[in-house]
């Protein structure tokens, strides 16, 4: 099955302390172009998204966005003990002093204490960069998942649409076969009376070589190559379709074929009825290229 250089997925998720969404999608692109949006100090999570994408896509400019927040409401309070030592060694002093000078103080209270700075202060976290890689890389699977999905719906749209512009070039195809046989007698008639037109207005003239330039005229003018080579091109974008992948470089190339061709065959029509085929298989071409744009 082919699939769409076009997607986009988005998911919430949550490991505590830590909370998370996501963001993946992708437009067309020649090439695969991975643009990643996502906190550098979680180790390991830029190479290990790469290597994912990597593997999934094979062309499409793909932007990734992660958006990581962490809660602090559960955080604790902690005593620095060496900032508590400070302080008491500074009360001892100051009540020291004041008994040798009769002054008398009001007995210290441990509400007092913890409320001096830097005595009580936040509890200080270490987060595990190794082990929320772990999580968020696993977590990437599912919207992973809904990307491709996307991609997969839209490409089986695309081979449908696809598959019924190369049935609608395979019938103008052998509607120009057909017009071409009917051209055939028209066209030889035509060289005939040109032939005896020249002859009679051309004294002396070699009949041979008179004859050997309409017959090469005709040749130009035989669409029979172009009509085989039509044919071999349908049943190649057919195969294409049903081998999947991402084939969409080759069938690109595809396109560029059937266009030569249709033009060829317009260039020699010779013909108003064969004029009008080539004109419309070149529009259908052209309806079809843009649809092969989009395929990866």
């Amino acid at each position: 099955m082919i699939r769409s250089m076009t997607g986009f997925a988005s998911a919430t998720g949550a490991d505590a302390p830590f909370s998370w969404s996501w963001e993946l999608r992708a437009v067309n692109g020649k090439g695969l172009d991975l643009r990643l949006r996502v906190p550098d100090w979680v180790d390991g999570l830029e190479a290990g998204l790469r290597k994912t994408l990597g593997g999934a896509a094979a062309r499409g400019n793909v932007t990734c966005n992660l958006r990581l927040t962490r809660e602090e409401g559960g955080s604790t309070l902690e005593i620095n003990e060496d900032q508590l030592h400070v302080v008491l060694n500074a009360l001892h002093q100051i009540e020291a002093r004041a008994m040798d000078a009769n002054v008398s103080l009001a007995p210290s209270k441990a509400t007092d204490i913890v409320t001096m700075r830097g005595v009580l202060e936040q509890a200080s976290h270490e987060d595990d960069g190794a082990a929320l890689c772990k999580v968020l890389l696993a977590d990437f699977d599912a919207v992973l998942n809904d990307f491709n999905a996307m991609r997969s719906s839209e490409g089986a749209a695309l081979a449908e649409v696809l598959a019924g512009q190369l049935a609608e070039v395979e019938a103008l195809t052998k509607e120009a076969a057909e017009a071409a046989a009917l051209r055939a007698d028209e066209m030889q008639d035509t060289l005939r009376r040109n032939l005896a037109k020249v002859m009679d207005n051309a004294d002396g003239a070699d009949a041979d070589r008179v004859a050997q330039e309409l017959a090469l005229i005709a040749v130009k003018s035989d669409i029979t190559e172009e009509i085989d080579r039509l044919g071999a091109h349908v049943t190649a974008a057919r195969d294409l379709l049903a081998e999947g992948g991402p084939v969409g470089r080759k069938l690109d190339f595809l396109m560029q074929e059937f266009n030569r061709e249709a033009n060829t065959l317009c260039s020699k029509a010779q013909n108003t009825g064969l004029t009008r085929i080539g004109l419309a298989l070149k529009a259908v071409i052209d309806q079809m290229r843009e649809q092969v744009q989009n395929v990866e």
